[in-house]
């Protein structure tokens, strides 16, 4: 057999079988997915909440103890969060029920009196049909009841996950560093405190992103007189951990909500609020805040989300990022430190 053909057969081999272990692994990884995400989310509010953590430990707080009340801090925000806006929700649903009433009648009329030929059959029909679009969309009991099961469980795994990761993170490392061939050692520590680093970052700079945005978002509502200007700012926050479809879903809700509460004029105004919120976002905070740790082409990130989203949905969308960035870290410094010499 010729040389080069000996050498493209035994390369073409060589990405057979990477391909392959690596579509063995994210199976796996796939069929574990509540875990595994349950350990990726472990990991993210981790590196959220260890500054308090740590801080607390070098004030001779014992170890548990510190953990405890960095899990019981990140606890109290969320439920918090979730009950003001809960709160505020159930107060203003009232005049939300009449303003929903009155927009789909403006919209019902648009559809009819406006620019587009549309007859009263056909708008009936399109009702009829995204009736029963809603319901054919909805789980079932059962399925309802188990994606909820499995919901709640990766939940508490990942709090219990994030509690001995507060608690014992180093030992941890360490104990699964001592595994490995010990002149890979500290290549593999190097690697890991870089990629910790880069995680850090991404998730302090997306909290801060977020809560810019929630604000811009929220202020821009509130001075329209647009109805649930606090959810609306609470979704614009969550959605901001999913890079790119994020953003666009939660100004599309802000639009429409406005469209059917407030009707077009206003609709128009949330519009222009939610272009210059999200370009400040793309142009300044992204890059200002971001761009040294993620260190990803757009489309890197792009293709992220979107094979986050189908292997995930949007769980898998929020994490996808982190962990391709936190991988191409990782992987620069594993290739920049050679092993140690075999003694």
């Amino acid at each position: 057999m010729p040389a080069p053909l000996r050498t493209a057969a035994l390369a073409a081999a060589c990405v057979l079988i990477i391909a392959g272990t690596v579509y063995l692994l994210v199976q796996m990884l796939v069929r574990l997915a509540p875990l595994t995400l349950a350990i990726v989310v472990a990991l993210l509010l981790a590196a959220l909440v260890h500054p308090l953590s740590d801080r607390l430990r070098r004030a001779r707080v014992p170890p548990w103890i510190a953990a405890l009340t960095g899990v019981l801090a990140l606890l109290v925000a969320i439920t918090g969060s979730l009950v003001l806006i809960g709160q505020r929700a159930m107060d203003q649903l009232p005049n939300l029920q009449r303003s929903l009433k009155e927009g789909l009648g403006r919209v019902r009329d648009f559809a009819l009196n406006g620019p587009f030929p549309i007859s009263q059959a056909q708008v009936d029909a399109m009702t009829r049909g995204l009736a029963r679009a809603a319901r054919a969309a909805a789980p079932d009991p059962v399925g309802g009841a188990t994606a909820a099961a499995q919901v709640a469980a990766s939940i508490l795994i990942a709090f219990v996950l994030l509690f001995f990761m507060l608690k014992d993170g180093r030992a941890m490392w360490q104990w699964t560093l001592r595994a490995c061939p010990a002149r890979f050692r500290r290549a593999l520590d190097e690697a890991a405190e870089a990629g910790w680093g880069t995680l850090v970052s991404y998730v302090r700079g997306i909290v801060v992103i977020a809560l810019v945005d929630a604000v811009g978002i929220g202020v821009a509502l509130a001075l329209i007189g647009v109805p649930l200007a606090l959810p609306l700012a609470l979704l614009t926050f969550i959605a901001a951990f999913v890079p790119i479809i994020g953003a666009t879903v939660a100004g599309a809700a802000a639009v429409l909500v406005a469209f059917v509460t407030n009707g077009p004029g206003d609709a128009l105004l949330v519009l222009v609020a939610v272009i210059v919120v999200q370009q400040a976002e793309g142009n300044l905070l992204q890059p200002l805040i971001q761009g040294r740790a993620l260190d990803l082409h757009p489309a890197v990130v792009l293709v992220a989300v979107t094979a986050g989203t189908l292997l995930g949905g949007i769980a898998g969308a929020a994490v996808a990022v982190p962990l391709v960035a936190v991988a191409n870290r990782v992987t620069a410094v594993v290739r920049a430190t050679p092993p140690d010499e075999p003694a």
